[in-house]
This record gives structure tokens, C-alpha cells and sequence, in this order.
């Protein structure tokens, strides 16, 4: 018996000898007093029991089958569950195995069975809280993610995020190698779909700043903008960096969730290829995420801006660089020789620099003045050497040394007479002109 138990014992005795009111009672006990009067019949009838609820040590008429508990016990088990946590186990069984068990129940079934093991509680770092943006497309956090997302059943992938940060709304696409190519095509994605957002929010990889080198002797001077950022700047999208991994936690959390549930529910599905990889997350995980994850924005208003005639995606979302027209209009643009055409000559062309654009799509574009010049690649011509010149034909071996040159070295290397310290010392006012 507990001691609240005991207390309201002792009020309904004194209500019994008629000592308080059963409306007393029923106030101190926070009752009405038609259930004191119940309290009052059961305590005659079955003494100081009568506090005690009626169900204690029973087994509750929602338990668990033993036959339900043991098929949850066994599928759980498996290799392909390994590392499932309460709550994923639990959406799992309900959609896969039509078996429905609470998140709670499920828990201590799987700690009792070993499957799980609690967490404890530790002290860590707090990082100072940031409320989120208000309208959705304000901001929007933009990052990487390394793991091994096959398990090793296939090749290595990166999971590229961008979440908003009003609502936590997420688009991801795998890719095999975290380039700017790549990123440039999951951000031509988020545009077509979504539209322009205010800024992006990402880290400072070399991707989105261009690193300062040692040799860079001013240090005010602004650095030029990587391929991603000059894009950015072309779209009217801004940037910012962040300084810190906690200041972007909200995409380093979705990481972490993805580590979890993407891996196993990739496991689940047999994945094994990047294709398949794709397949699942823009079929089950990226809904899955929006429907239950997103929250409602703070402004209801859509922060995101149209895109127009004046943006072309295919230009901006391209590597660019400048190149210079040679007198003969050509130019040459990664190891490749291009001639610009005859019609499109112009005044002021030839010694101008041209904007050259190495598209997504594999394709070259060359713009001068807000125009773009219709050219061709030259081909290399092969190179002809000269009759006569060393390169005409294969080099010739040197001719043997002749007998007047072997002569002439023997000469050189025979012993001659005194050594030359030694004739230094002759007095020549007492010698003959000729040495013997």
C-alpha cells in the first residue's frame, strides 16, 4: 500500500465514524461524493483494500500476445535489422510484417531480448540556440555527407543535403564524387523546383570559397569567386559561410538521421548500385522525410523568387572561363584549338576575351558581348619535319673515329720530357736553345 493509499484510508475512516462529512471527504480527497460513498460500501464489505485499485498484479487486457511478442523477437533479429533503434523497428513492423506494436512496448520487448540498449544521459557542449528563419526560402543549408551509405555492397557515394531552414523541408540526391559539377547539378534541381532562394547557408569548402595561397601578398584584396559562387552570383542568390559545424546543426542533424534510418532502410531494399541508391531516396526516404519531419513556418509567405528569361540556368550553372582571340580568331580552351566562324566576325573581336562556357551537358558555348559566336574545333595538323633535318628520319649513329684522330689522341696522351716546374728552374743564360 502506498502512502497515498494510507492517507486516503485514513479520511475514509474518519467518514465511516462519521467524524467529517462525506462532502469533506470528498474535497480532501478531490472525489465526488458519490464515488466516497462507493469507497465507503467497498471498505465495510473488504476492509482497508478497498483502496486499492482493483487491477495491481494483473495482467492488462492490452498486453502483448506471447505469440506476437515472440514473432517480433525473431524478425528483429535478423541480420538486415541489425541496429535498429525502437521507433524505426516499430514503423517497420507495422508496414512490412502487418504487426502492430507501440514504440514503448516495443523498447523494452527488444531490452529485454538484448536486441537494444538504453542510452545514457550525459553532459555536453551547448551551443547557443538560433531561432529558425521565419518565411520558407530565406535560407537554406547546403552541405556534404562521407558515409559508407552501401555498407559495402557497392560503390562509395556522397549525400548531398540542402534543407530549408523555416522548415526543414529537404531535397538529396547521391552522387559519386563531391564535385562542382555535382553540386551544381542537385542546385539546377532546387531552382527548376522550388525556385530562387534569398541565400544558401554552407561550409567554407573549396567548393563555395576559394582558399587564399601562401604566396597571396594582399591580403585586402577580394579573392575571386569559385564556379558555384560566380553562379550564385549570377542568379541574385546570396551566401554565407559558416563558421562552425554546430552553426549549421540542423543539416548536421539530417545527416545523422540519414545515417541511421537511409542506411538501413537502403539495407532493407537490397541496394547495391547508385542508381538504385537515387531511386530509393526520391521514392521513400525524401517523402517519408517531408511528410513527417517538415515543420510549419513561422511566416507563411514563400520566400522563394521566380525564375525569368534574364536567368539561364545553362549558362550560369556551367565552368567558365575567359579565353583571348588570337588574330586569326581562335582560341584555345583545355588543350583544344577552336576557330570562330567566318559570319561571325565583328569589329573589336579580334585581341578581345570571350566568355567560355564548358556546360553540364558536355556542350561549349563562347559569348562576346552578351551574344554567343557559332565556332568549330581546328584539327591538329600533323607535324612534317624538314628532308635533311635531324627529325626527317631516324637519328644516325656517329661515325667511327678515323685513324688521324686516333693518332692525334695517342700524341696527347704520350709522356713528354721534364715536368714544367722543373724547366722553370733551368737558367737558360747557361744552356743551349735546345734541350737535350
Amino acid at each position: 500500500m502506498t502512502q497515498r493509499e494510507r492517507d486516503r484510508l485514513v479520511v475514509l475512516r474518519k467518514a465511516l465514524k462519521r467524524l467529517i462529512r462525506q462532502r469533506q471527504a470528498a474535497e480532501e480527497l478531490k472525489l465526488s461524493e458519490r464515488q466516497v460513498r462507493r469507497l465507503l460500501v467497498k471498505l465495510k464489505e473488504t476492509g482497508d483494500g478497498a483502496v486499492i485499485h482493483g487491477l495491481r498484479g494483473r495482467r492488462s487486457n492490452r498486453r502483448l500476445a506471447e505469440q506476437a511478442r515472440e514473432k517480433a523477437v525473431r524478425i528483429l533479429s535478423q541480420e538486415v535489422y541489425r541496429g535498429f533503434g525502437p521507433t524505426l523497428a516499430s514503423e517497420y513492423l507495422a508496414s512490412k510484417h502487418k504487426l502492430r506494436i507501440g514504440r514503448e512496448a516495443l523498447r523494452q520487448l527488444m531490452l529485454g531480448a538484448g536486441l537494444w540498449r538504453g542510452r545514457s544521459q550525459r553532459n555536453v557542449e551547448v551551443h547557443e540556440w538560433r531561432a529558425r528563419r521565419g518565411p520558407r526560402g530565406d535560407l537554406v543549408q547546403w552541405d556534404t555527407c562521407e558515409h559508407d551509405w552501401l555498407e559495402g555492397r557497392g560503390e562509395k557515394l556522397y549525400l548531398i543535403h540542402m534543407i530549408d531552414d523555416a522548415t526543414s523541408e529537404l531535397t538529396a540526391r547521391f552522387v559519386r564524387h563531391d564535385s562542382t559539377e555535382e553540386n551544381m547539378r542537385l542546385l539546377w534541381s532546387y531552382l527548376e523546383c522550388h525556385g530562387r532562394p534569398v541565400a544558401f547557408y554552407t561550409d567554407k569548402a573549396s567548393i563555395f570559397q576559394t582558399a587564399p595561397k601562401k604566396n597571396h601578398l594582399l591580403p585586402d584584396e577580394p579573392l575571386p569567386p569559385t564556379q558555384i559562387g560566380r553562379a550564385l552570383r549570377e542568379l541574385g542568390i546570396g551566401w554565407t559561410p559558416a563558421h562552425s559545424p554546430q552553426a549549421k546543426g540542423r543539416i548536421e542533424r539530417s545527416f545523422l538521421t540519414a545515417q541511421d534510418r537511409l542506411v538501413k532502410g537502403l539495407r532493407l531494399a537490397g541496394v547495391t548500385t547508385w542508381e538504385g541508391a537515387n531511386q530509393y531516396l526520391e521514392q521513400e526516404f525524401v517523402p517519408w522525410w517531408n511528410q513527417h519531419l517538415v515543420v510549419v513556418a513561422a511566416n507563411p509567405t514563400d520566400a522563394h523568387r521566380p525564375l525569368d528569361t534574364s536567368h539561364d540556368l545553362a549558362a550560369a550553372l556551367s565552368h567558365v572561363e575567359a579565353r583571348q582571340i588570337a588574330n586569326d580568331y581562335t582560341f584555345r580552351f583545355q588543350g583544344h584549338l577552336y576557330q570562330i566562324a567566318k559570319e561571325e566576325v565583328r569589329p573589336g573581336l579580334r585581341g578581345a576575351a570571350v566568355r567560355v562556357e564548358a556546360r553540364l551537358d558536355g556542350s561549349l558555348a563562347v559569348r562576346f558581348q552578351e551574344q554567343y559566336l557559332k565556332f568549330q574545333e581546328c584539327q591538329p595538323q600533323p607535324k612534317v619535319s624538314r628532308p635533311g633535318s635531324p627529325s626527317a628520319g631516324r637519328r644516325k649513329a656517329p661515325p667511327p673515329p678515323s685513324p688521324a684522330w686516333r693518332q692525334g689522341q695517342n700524341g696527347i696522351a704520350r709522356r713528354g720530357g721534364i715536368p714544367l716546374w722543373k724547366a722553370a728552374e733551368i737558367n737558360r743564360t747557361r744552356t743551349p736553345d735546345v734541350l737535350e
